[in-house]
């Protein structure tokens, strides 16, 4: 496609605001069986109870032991669990796991496949056309968009690797999301989830896909987290400031929903892997050297205005002394070569080496040695 020709395209259908969580019954099939994904402090919370009464105890089975970054075999046998069920609808409700799960299951649990991950995701195989069970996702957290973008995160600890299942297939159905329920986000579940966010929109700036519209959704998720961040952080029952993070992190999504993440995702896996550092973090702890090297190729503006802003936002809310809480030597140098992930990386718009990414650590932890 000649490249001043573009395409836009999200087909989840959004319902917002707080208190929104009551209509859920209006998103999910009238009849069938519905599959709820979360953790244990939804049911420990009340959460699950108030969804199993609204949509029929009888109907809801749920599945309430999603852990963080869940491990590829773990996935494949919760699909081994589930497949006797003819379900109606897969619905999420918890952060970026709990999503990616749901659509996982959703996409998987229709397939004749034994460990449909270990073999479309390490073996590469390809499916026959089937119809994937509709997903209605409701987020918790106010980070990962994972909402309305049209893939999940497969972590492979077997192999240390990192994997996407991606596709049209992949998109939920329904997003619902309401505010009242990220006011019991602790401090550092806050913070990350919303370093996410502004990763988010940033990456989907400087990329090589971005389109009018994703640009708009990212300049507009930037506004908004720069202004209620350090608000949600330091008054966590701030309804207004976490209606305003969780719309940062829907705009976001739907701007990587196009144009995907670019060199700082690249760059965070690894450390993920190899560090166990929190993906919000790991994602983030490189933006304000990235934003120094983006920022002095654009033209005086509102977009280097707002780049600024958020630079000062991630100075306001601690995030070098964030990364150095889990980094404290220079080992991760030796995985540099495995930072260039090249679907990712090469949607930067600035060209990088790899002595460039080594010179972009150190800078970016240099507070932690």
């Amino acid at each position: 496609m000649p490249s001043n020709i573009w395409t836009h395209h999200n087909p989840v259908k959004i319902t917002s605001g707080p208190g929104a969580l009551s209509q859920l019954h209006n998103l999910v099939p009238e009849h069938g069986a519905l599959l709820l994904l979360t953790t244990p402090g939804f049911s420990r919370r009340g959460a699950v109870a108030q969804i199993c009464e609204q949509l029929g105890r009888e109907r809801v089975h749920v599945h309430d032991r999603i852990s963080p970054n869940p491990d590829l075999d773990d996935l494949d046998q919760v699909v081994r669990e589930y497949r006797r069920f003819e379900f109606s609808c897969v619905v999420g409700l918890g952060g970026g796991s709990v999503l990616d799960t749901a659509k996982v299951l959703g996409t998987t649990l229709a397939l004749d496949m034994e460990s449909p991950l270990d073999s479309l995701l390490r073996h590469k195989q390809n499916q026959a056309p089937y119809a994937p069970i509709p997903i209605t996702a409701i987020p918790a957290t106010s980070g990962t968009g994972a909402e309305v973008t049209p893939f999940a995160t497969v972590w492979d600890g077997k192999n240390q690797k990192k994997h996407s299942l991606a596709g049209e297939h992949v998109y939920p159905k329904q997003a619902l999301l309401d505010p009242e329920l990220t006011l019991s986000l602790p401090y550092r579940q806050t913070l990350h989830t919303g370093l996410d966010a502004i990763s988010h929109a940033l990456e989907s700036l400087w990329n090589k896909n971005r389109t009018p519209i994703s640009a708009a959704e990212a300049l507009q998720a930037l506004r908004l987290g720069n202004q209620a961040l350090p608000v949600a952080l330091k008054e966590p029952q701030n309804l207004e400031a976490r209606t305003m993070m969780q719309e940062a992190s829907l705009l976001a999504g739907l701007a990587i929903s196009q144009s995907k993440t670019a060199i700082a995702h690249s760059i965070s896996y690894p450390i993920t892997i190899h560090y166990q550092v929190p993906h919000g973090l790991a994602c983030s702890f490189t933006l304000p050297g990235l934003i120094k090297l983006y920022a002095a190729s654009l033209r005086e503006g509102e977009e280097k205005d707002i780049l600024i802003q958020t630079q000062e936002t991630l100075s306001k809310v601690g995030l070098h002394t964030e990364i150095c809480r889990y980094i404290q030597s220079k080992t991760m140098q030796e995985y540099t070569r495995k930072m260039f992930q090249t679907t990712r990386a090469n949607n930067f718009v600035l060209q990088l080496g790899e002595e460039d990414i080594k010179n972009l650590l150190d800078k970016s932890l240099s507070d932690c040695f």
